[in-house]
Formats: C-alpha cells, structure tokens, sequence
C-alpha cells in the first residue's frame, strides 16, 4: 500500500473538519471555508448574528475538532480586565504573589457578545489577539499556543452596547455573518437529533501541534508579483472611491493574503491564484472598509472586483 502523502493527510483533515463542523452546525457554504481559512492562517473570528443560530455551539465544535484548550468569557458591562486576564493573588505561605490565569489562556476562547463590554476591558483583549501576550503587573505573560479568538456579536440589538471601533474590527482577520438557517436546514434540524448529543458525537480532528504545523505550512504559500499587484489595485480602488470615508489598509490587504494563502493550502497549492483572493475578499475586507454613511461596504467592494482587471 503506499505511503499516504502530505496533500492527501491535508485534504482528508481538510473533509473531516468540515464535516464535524456541518454535523453539528448547520452552516452554508459561504460561512465554512472563511473559517477553516482563518484556522489555518492562524488569525481570530468575528461571527455576527441574531441569538439562537449557533454562535456558540460553533465555537465548541471548532475546539472539540482541535482537542485543545477552550473557555468562553461572557462580556458583560460589569467585566473587569482582570476577569479576562487573571490576576495575582496573595500566598500567605510563600508570602508571594502567585499569578493565576484568566479564560483568556486557552487555544480557542470564545468572546461571546464583545460589544457588552467596556473599552477598557475589550482593550485588554485587542492586546492579547494582537500580541499573543498580555501584560500584567508589570511585566508580559505569554498565551498558549495556538491561540483563536472567536467573538460574537448581535447586530440587532443597541440597548447596553458599546461601538466597537475600527481598531478593534481591524484584528479581526475575517467575520462571518449567520443567518436564518435555510427552509431544508432548519427542518433537519427539527427533525434531527439534539446538538448536544450531535457535538458529542465529533471526534478530534488533530491536535494543537498538528494546528501550529498547518499555519506553518499556509505561511510558506507564495505571493507571485502580479497576484500582489493585483491585491494592490483592489485596495487603492476602496481608498480612492468617493463614497468610502476609511479604504482598505495595508494591513488589510496582507490580513487578505494571509487567507488566500490557506485557501491555496487547502487547495493544495503552494502559491497563491487571483481566484483565491477573489473568494475570501468579501470576508476579509467589508469589515475594514467604511462608507461615509455608515453603508454595508458590500455592494461597493463587489462592484471593484468586478471592475478590476485580473492578471492573467
């Protein structure tokens, strides 16, 4: 028999997450390659949507096809950044202070609700998906490794939330918008069995180590100088348009490389095509372009995909 190669272990990782993930979950195609391409690119999660379409048992499954490390942190008004970091507490018989870890130190936290919170403490947490560290006392504490935040947020709902600013939408390498599941879906979910009993049923996909192997790989994935030129028309057109008040950054643009750089992985390639920047762009940078009025930047970014000529 031969020996299994290294595409052929990726592309059935590859299959075997994305069916423990639509097992469990019952999400469209344009919802599952954003995600299983920031996982690999080694970049943090915005999931918006109402409550009640399974926001939260997203983030389980994903941790449970991971086998490692997961806590959820609750955002409230109330929360203090020492309930996110952690803090040092007092041993009388050491007679020193002994630094016990917040949620925050897992492979895959769950920021559920991040507008409820205060600037202070979201602050706290755009250092730690930013660094990888947070600091405390004086001095840096590093977090585990691999480290994914997924976030939620409802953006239906006003009352008790804060803006979240452009800074903090920037760490975000993709969002995802859920919606009503469609008419087939949400019957088989009626009709099926309990998701709790269906996340139970999800059996590890690999391990933390396995996970840093992968984002090593997606980072070897090359850039040809036309694919980059071409990324680069795309984002001046966003800063140039009279309607945009913010254009796309150059972080932006290398946040949207990154993530064509996993697709290509996925697709087993080791550089980067224009169709891969194509088809994460929409996930990659609506989130990081604003109109002056406030628009869904949407129906302009398609609109310079259409118009921008791609290389050859």
């Amino acid at each position: 028999m031969t020996a299994p190669t290294k595409s052929t272990e990726l592309r059935a990782t590859r299959d075997l997450l994305i069916r423990n993930l639509t097992h469990v979950v019952k999400l469209p195609d344009a919802c599952i390659e954003p995600l299983v391409c920031a996982l690999l690119a080694g970049g943090h999660i915005l999931v918006e949507g109402i409550p009640g379409i399974g926001k939260t048992l997203l983030a389980r499954t994903l941790s449970a096809c991971i086998d490692g490390s997961f806590r959820r942190i609750q955002f409230t008004n109330d929360l203090m950044p020492s309930d996110v970091i952690g803090t040092s507490v007092w041993q009388q018989d050491s007679g020193s202070f002994t630094f016990v870890p917040g949620p925050l130190f897992a492979n895959l936290v769950l920021a559920d609700e991040i507008n409820r919170t205060s600037p202070r403490t979201l602050s706290c947490l755009l250092e730690a998906m930013e660094n990888g560290r947070v600091s405390i006392d004086g001095r840096e504490e590093e977090l585990g490794r691999p480290f994914t935040v997924l976030a939620t947020r409802n953006p239906t709902e006003f009352h008790g939330t804060f803006p979240i600013p452009e800074a903090a939408l920037d760490r975000f390498l993709v969002r995802i918008e859920l919606d009503y599941p469609t008419p087939d879906f949400e019957l088989a979910l009626y009709t099926g069995s309990d998701a709790e009993a269906r996340l139970a049923e999800v059996t590890p996909v690999m391990s933390p180590e396995d996970l840093l192997a992968l984002q090593a790989e997606t980072a070897k994935v090359h850039v040809r100088e036309p694919v980059a030129e071409y990324a680069l028309r795309v984002v001046q057109a966003t800063r140039n348009h009279p309607d945009v008040q913010l254009g796309a950054s150059p972080r932006a643009a290398l946040a949207w490389l990154k993530v064509a750089r996993a697709r290509a992985l996925l697709d087993e390639r080791d550089f980067i095509l224009p169709d891969d920047l194509k088809a994460v762009a929409m996930c990659t940078l609506t989130h990081r372009i604003f109109m002056q009025r406030g628009d869904d930047a949407a129906p302009l970014l398609r609109e310079i995909l259409r118009n921008t000529p791609v290389p050859l």
